[in-house]
C-alpha cells in the first residue's frame, strides 16, 4: 500500500506578523486534518527593489518577517500542538538557526529553484527538500537533481500565479515531473480545493494549500487561501481515497456474503399458474 498523501497547510505570512494569529492558523490547520504548518523564511533586508516598493507589499512583508526567535517559538508550538513544522528558506544565511530547529523536511520556493548554493547546502543538512517548479522550465527542473540526491527530492508541480484560473492549472505536467523523479507533489493557488482532490489521480506524495483562518485578513495570499472548513474537507477526502484505492481482489469481499446467499434470484421463486388463475 502507497503511503498516504501528506498535506501541507501554507499559512506563509498570512498572519501578517500577529503571532498569536500565526498560533490560531496552526491550531486551526491541525483540527482540519493538516501534516504540516508552514511557514516562510526570509528577511526584507535582502529584499531586491521590485513592484513591491511601491505597492504597499513591502510594509506588510516588514510586518511578517518572522525572527529566528519566533521561528523558534512557532516551531515548539507546533510541536504542542502535534503538527509538524515546515518553512521555504528563501536564503542560505538563514540555515544556520534554521538547523537548530532540527527538522528533517524544507522547502524550496519556486523563485529559488536556480539558487544552487542554497540547494547545495539543504542536500548536506536535510534529508527531504520539496522543491516547488513554478516558472520553471523543465531543463531547470532537471538541474536541482544533479544537485539533490533523487531519493531526498520531491518535485512539486506549481504554477506561479496567484490565484491560478483553472484553465492554467496544468495537473498532467505531474507526469512529466515524474519521468524526471519518481517523488512528486502538488503545491496549487486556485481558490478552494477542486484542483488538489483532481490532483490525487497523479498520486503525489504531498498536497500544499495556502491556509487562512479568514479571507478578509489583510496580504493577497489571504484572499485566495482555503479555510479549515474547506481543508478539513480536502484532509478527510485524502483519507477516503486511500481507502478507496486500496485492492481487495478479484472476486467477492466477505461484507458481500449475506447478499450473495440470500438475496440472489429472489424475485424469481416459481410459482404455479394453477394458483395465479384461482
Amino acid at each position: 500500500m502507497k503511503k498516504k498523501c501528506k498535506l501541507i497547510a501554507e499559512i506563509g505570512w498570512n498572519f501578517i506578523g500577529e503571532i498569536n494569529l500565526a498560533k490560531e492558523m496552526i491550531s486551526a490547520a491541525k483540527e482540519s486534518g493538516a501534516d504540516f504548518a508552514k511557514f516562510q523564511t526570509w528577511s526584507t533586508k535582502n529584499l531586491k527593489p521590485g513592484p513591491w516598493d511601491k505597492d504597499g507589499r513591502l510594509e506588510l512583508y516588514k510586518k511578517a518577517e518572522i525572527s529566528e526567535d519566533q521561528h523558534f517559538e512557532l516551531s515548539e508550538y507546533c510541536k504542542k500542538t502535534k503538527i509538524k513544522f515546515l518553512t521555504s528558506v528563501f536564503n542560505i544565511d538563514y540555515l544556520k538557526f534554521l538547523k537548530k530547529i532540527k527538522n528533517d523536511t524544507i522547502k524550496v520556493a519556486s523563485m529559488e529553484i536556480n539558487n544552487i548554493e542554497l540547494l547545495k547546502a539543504l542536500n548536506k543538512n536535510y534529508s527531504q527538500i520539496l522543491v516547488s517548479t513554478g516558472a520553471s522550465k523543465i531543463s531547470e527542473v532537471k538541474k536541482v537533481l544533479e544537485v539533490i540526491e533523487r531519493k531526498k527530492c520531491v518535485l512539486m508541480h506549481c504554477v506561479s500565479s496567484y490565484p491560478t484560473p483553472p484553465e492554467n492549472i496544468n495537473l498532467p505536467r505531474i507526469n512529466v515531473l515524474k519521468k524526471i523523479n519518481k517523488r512528486v507533489g502538488y503545491s496549487g493557488h486556485l481558490k478552494g480545493i477542486s484542483d488538489a482532490l483532481a490532483s490525487l489521480v497523479y498520486e503525489p506524495e504531498y498536497i500544499e494549500k495556502h491556509f487562512t483562518t479568514d479571507n478578509n485578513l489583510p496580504g493577497r495570499d489571504n484572499k485566495f487561501s482555503i479555510l479549515p472548513s474547506e481543508m478539513l474537507v480536502l484532509s478527510k477526502y485524502i483519507n477516503e481515497h486511500e481507502k478507496i484505492n486500496i485492492f481487495r481482489g478479484e472476486d467477492y469481499q466477505d461484507i458481500e456474503l449475506d447478499v450473495r446467499k440470500n438475496y440472489r434470484s429472489r424475485w424469481s421463486k416459481k410459482i404455479s399458474m394453477k394458483k395465479i388463475k384461482s
